[in-house]
Parts: structure tokens; sequence; C-alpha cells
């Protein structure tokens, strides 16, 4: 019965700082997908690297303080890759890859593009090159769950101000229609929509003006999964009791 979290930390120090390892030690998850280390090889203390005797494999972006994601895992995995095989994106350190008997566990972090027009020009770059990738896995014939920030709202219902948000990055056309087919025909199921309809269950939010408090936010992080075991999802929560970075950890029980 996997319990899967996955968490944007938003810089792993300032993550840790506030209490997210502590947490983590308290929630007995299988696997813990994270996003946004800032850190590099040098940077990750043990308590980083093996918290409460997890395995950590991570993907550390050659650019200093930036990107960067990691897996742990209770059991050590049959195999880790390390990047999906594009070289510009695999230079950012965007992408893990875990393998445990028939299943496999990602944590992936997916461009933004909110910060200029070349960003989001990379962003459509890295959709272009990862929507084949996703038909690969499914290929393999493998139960896969892929974890992470995806930096797109999919739907009008997962993101507060969504009227106000149709020309912007992360709830464009192209990057929703995008997601449709990741779930329409490539065959993968959005975990937490999947068994969980309700409205206003978002996992960040702006730290400009009372965005957290006034709960005005995005549904940006996924569970992405093969239909055989997102049919063995059970339970969804978004945390929010304490505030460990900008998002909030999504953690889903499959049974």
């Amino acid at each position: 019965m996997p319990k899967i979290i996955s968490a944007n930390l938003n810089g792993i120090r300032s993550a840790a700082k506030k209490g997210f390892f502590n947490w983590m030690g308290t929630q007995s998850a299988d696997f813990i997908c994270v996003q946004e280390l800032k850190a590099q090889a040098s940077d990750m203390t043990e308590e980083f690297l093996n918290p409460h005797g997890y395995h950590g494999h991570f993907h550390y972006a050659e650019k200093k303080g930036y990107s960067g994601t990691g897996i742990y895992s209770k059991i050590a995995p049959d195999s880790v890759q390390i990047g999906f095989g594009s070289p510009e994106f695999d230079a950012e350190g965007r992408y893990v890859r875990a393998d445990f008997g028939d299943l496999t566990v990602i944590s992936v972090y997916c461009p933004s593009g909110s910060s200029s027009p070349e960003r989001q020009e990379a962003k459509f770059r890295f959709m272009d090159l990862f929507l084949p990738h996703l038909l690969q896995l499914r290929a393999e014939g493998r139960e896969v769950v892929i974890c992470g920030d995806w930096n797109i709202a999919h739907k009008e219902i997962d993101l507060k101000n969504w009227k106000g948000n149709l020309k912007n990055s992360g709830f464009l056309p192209e990057e929703r229609a995008w997601m449709t087919k990741i779930f329409d025909e490539v065959g993968f199921v959005d975990v937490h929509r999947s068994i969980d309809p309700r409205e206003e269950q978002y996992t960040w939010w702006s730290n400009r003006g009372q965005a957290y408090a006034k709960n005005v936010g995005w549904r940006i992080d996924y569970h992405v999964a093969t239909a055989g075991i997102a049919g063995k999802a059970k339970t969804v929560s978004v945390y929010k009791d304490e505030k460990f970075s900008d998002h909030a950890p999504l953690i889903i029980e499959y049974h």
C-alpha cells in the first residue's frame, strides 16, 4: 500500500529550516518526490541525502541555486535514471526515475515560462520533448507514477482566478491542451482529480499579496500515473498545516 508524496521545496535548505524533514519523518511514506532543490551535490548534508534512513537519489542543475529534483525511498531502487535524454533540460536537473519491481516512480520539475518570453519558449521545447518520452514510458508496460510540479493548471477548477490568467504562462491554451493530450490520448491519469473533484484544491500560492491566506492558488503539482496504479488510489490530501515552501505537499495513498 504505497504512500507517495510530491513536494516542491523551493530550496531544500530553506525547507529544512522550516521543518520539512521533521515532518517527513512522521509520514511513513514509501516514496517522497521533491523538486526545486536549489542545491548542488556539495550543498547536500547527510540530513538531505538520507533522512530517516531513506535512500535518496538526485538530479542537480548545472546552474547554482536553480531547479533540481530528487526521490526518497524506503527501499533501495533496482535502478535509477538521472535525466530523460535531453541535453538542454537534463542540464537543468529536472528528472529522476527510480524502478522498484514493476513500479516506476519519477520526480519531475517542468519549466516555468512566467519569467520571460524566452523561458516560455523553453517550456514549449520541453513539452515537445517530454510528450514522446511519456509515450515511451507507456510502451514499457510498467506501472508508473510521475510526481512533480508541472507548472500548468489543467482546467478552470485548478486555479482561483482562471479568467484573469487565460493569457498567462501556466494556463495558456497550448499548455492545457498538452495536459489533456497526456490524459486523453497517451492514457495517463490525473490521480488527484480521479478521486477528488472538489474545487479549491490548490498546491501553490504566489508570495504576492495574501494569496496563501485567502487561498488564491493554483493546482500545478500532480501525480500523473498509469491506469493500473491510478485505480488503486484511495486517499488524497494537500498538507497545509505547516508551510515549508510556496507549494504544499501532495499526498496520495495507493492500496
